[in-house]
């Protein structure tokens, strides 16, 4: 049985793993989003056992008024890679992001949560890729992570 949150849950796996998540936001009151959105994932994916500083950014990708406010966390799961996605998915659309990012055609947006690693595999599927294959050309990711590999 794992711990998530208060509750301990089954899974079809009992070992535990190491995720690295990334987060960003540009919207609302960023610092809180960010609170929030760790929060959230320590409820539903796991503990999170280590958390970067927040790193103020530029948008990347498209133009807007709004910089960004970026962080990493690293957390321990029993959660499958797929588990680990629909659960942020699911943190993001309950924070209110209702359009993920399309074809490379980028927008504001109050939470995005990207997974970046899962222990040291590798998979590509039409839903997901480990590691996160971008997160290399994007500093406002690779700083926060840095901080706390």
């Amino acid at each position: 049985m794992c711990a998530v949150g208060s509750a301990l849950w089954a899974s079809g796996e009992d070992m535990e793993h190491t995720v690295y998540l990334g987060l960003g936001t540009n919207i609302g009151d960023k610092e809180d989003n960010l609170r929030v959105a760790i929060d959230r994932i320590g409820e539903e994916v796991g503990a999170v056992m280590r958390r970067s500083s927040f790193l103020e950014t530029e948008p990347w990708g498209f133009a807007s008024d709004n910089t960004f406010i970026n962080a990493a966390v690293m957390v321990k799961t029993c959660r499958t890679p797929l588990e680990v996605l629909h659960a942020t998915q699911r943190i993001e659309r309950e924070m209110g992001r209702t359009v993920k990012s399309v074809d490379g055609k980028y927008h504001d947006r109050i939470i995005d949560i990207d997974l970046l690693l899962y222990d040291d595999i590798t998979m590509s599927t039409e839903e997901l890729a480990i590691p996160h294959p971008l997160m290399h050309e994007r500093d406002f990711v690779m700083i926060p992570l840095r901080e706390i590999l």
